[in-house]
Order: structure tokens, then sequence, then C-alpha cells
């Protein structure tokens, strides 16, 4: 039971990752690779502030604006230096590789007593990860109801725009290049927030940590579009959050039952991403067979 609780906890924590990921993923439909690298830099970023002696909370927020800057790095090289954005990510997230290993000056920190934000539920006397998961429900919770009031503003429409219909945003009078530089800042902002809260459940930065990050969150949006379909904006959002849950169940039961090999799993969530990709082409596939049989 303990397993399956653990894995609710931590699927809660990545599916701010998973949020983050949504907005370049399917907002701008851009595969932003920056995320491999922002995310262990929110890690070391939160990692050093808390040894400084800055609040969790704060820290979390400066890690955040970190993130925001490497979101802005990858826009610019799209929009300015006009780089494909796979190349743009892939150079952003080459380069954070060394920014990360200078901010922590080693390849990991740890948090050892040390307070975080899970510090301030200690005393509550909580079930086992049942503090993670209120404190990963309050998070995802203000980040689904900030996104669905951004995305009903006019920039947040602006930005969608953008991502469905560029040449049409543009006889908007959209400005579609300052709206892809602000929604991969927004993007990997989150991305950020999520690498400083998962340092701090985890308990240490790692500059390794971002490798296969982008694959999960991927897994995570992927299966809860499958599962839940047609959705509304904030269903989807809340499904992103169920399909990265029911991504860490899967995973734990795979580590539990001994199925596979532990270090097959990443190309296990390759092949179910691919999969899950493919499904609606087989529904279609499916749908076109049966309807030339009732026609005939």
């Amino acid at each position: 039971m303990d397993l399956v609780i653990s894995a609710i906890s931590q699927g809660i924590l990545w599916g701010i990752l998973s949020l983050g990921l949504f907005i370049s993923f399917r907002i701008l439909n851009i595969a932003d690779m920056t995320t491999e690298g922002s995310f262990p830099l929110g890690a070391a970023t939160c990692v050093m502030c808390i040894q400084h002696g800055v609040h969790p909370l704060l820290a979390t927020f400066i890690a955040m604006f970190v993130g925001a800057l490497a979101g802005y790095v990858t826009g610019f090289l799209i929009t300015v230096c006009k780089l494909p954005s796979l190349l743009a990510g892939i150079l952003t997230m080459t380069g954070l590789l060394s920014v990360n290993l200078r901010i922590m000056g080693r390849p990991n920190l740890s948090l050892l007593n040390y307070k975080t934000i899970f510090s301030f539920l200690e005393g509550m006397e909580l079930p086992k990860y049942f503090d993670i998961i209120l404190i990963g429900i309050v998070f995802v919770g203000i980040l689904i109801a900030a996104m669905y009031i951004f995305f009903a503003t006019e920039i947040g429409q602006a930005l969608i725009a953008t991502g469905d219909n560029e040449k049409m945003a543009i006889s908007l009078g959209i400005n579609t290049n300052q709206m892809t530089v602000f929604g991969l800042m927004l993007s990997n902002a989150l991305i950020a927030m999520a690498g400083a809260v998962l340092a701090q459940n985890n308990g240490y930065a790692d500059v390794n940590s971002g490798l296969g990050t982008i694959v999960i969150a991927l897994a995570a949006i992927i299966i809860g579009e499958v599962i839940f379909a047609d959705e509304s904006f904030v269903g989807r959002l809340i499904c992103i959050i169920f399909g990265s849950v029911i991504y860490r169940l899967l995973q734990a039961s795979i580590l539990r039952l001994n199925i596979f090999d532990p270090n097959d799993f990443k190309l296990l969530s390759a092949a179910l991403i691919a999969i899950c990709l493919t499904i609606p082409q087989i529904k279609q596939a499916i749908y076109k067979i049966s309807h030339r049989k009732s026609v005939q």
C-alpha cells in the first residue's frame, strides 16, 4: 500500500513538470528540449538558495525566474536567430549543463538538515507520504487555476492563436515572436518549479536529474489525453495530473512485479508514448473500415 501511495504522491509532483511542458508542446506546438536543462536548473538554484538561508518557498520562486530565463534563451534562438525549435532547445539544454555545474560547484548538492517546503507539515503527524500529496495538490491546484485564468485573458488567447495558426495570428495583429518567447518562458518557469519542488522532496539536486524528464512529461500528457478524451481546458489540465499519476503507478507496478528489467523502463516509456500517439490513427482506421462495411 505504501508503494501505491508513494507513486501517487510522486505522480502529483511530477504533474507540475507535465503542466509546464503542456504549454510548449500543446499550446505552442514546440517539442522543447530545454526541459531537460531547465528542470535541473530549477533544482540547482533552489537548493543553493536554501543552503544560503533563503526561505524554501522564496527559493522555489527564484528557481522559476531562472527557469524563465532559460526559456527566453530558447525563444531568442528561435525568433531572432531563426534556428529550428528542436535545435534551439538542444543548444540551450547543452549550455545549461555547464550553468548548472557553475551554480552548484559540483555534480550534486544535498539538503540534509535544511528546511524545505515539506518541513512545515512535520508537526501535523500525517500518515506517510500524505504531506507530499497535500503540498502537491496545493501546488497543482494553484497552477491549474492560474493557467485557466491566464489563458482566458487576451494575452493567453493570443498565445493559443500563435500555436494554432501563426499566419492567422499575424493577420490579427499578434506579435507571434513575442508570444513564442513568452510562452517558452512560462513553460520553463513551471518546469524549473517542478525541479525545485522535487529536489526538496528528494533531498538533493543533481546535474543529471533532467535526463529523460521530457519523456516522463510527454507520457503523462499523452496518457491523460488518450484515457480522458474530449475534456474542457481545465479538464485537460486535470487529466494531465491523472496521466502523471497513472504513469507512476505503471512504473511502480513494473518495478514491484519484476515483469521487466528496471533498466528497460525508459524504452518501455518511449514505446508507450508511441502507442498512445498511434491510438487516434488506429481508431480512425477502424471507423473507416466499419463505415465502408455499413455502406456496402
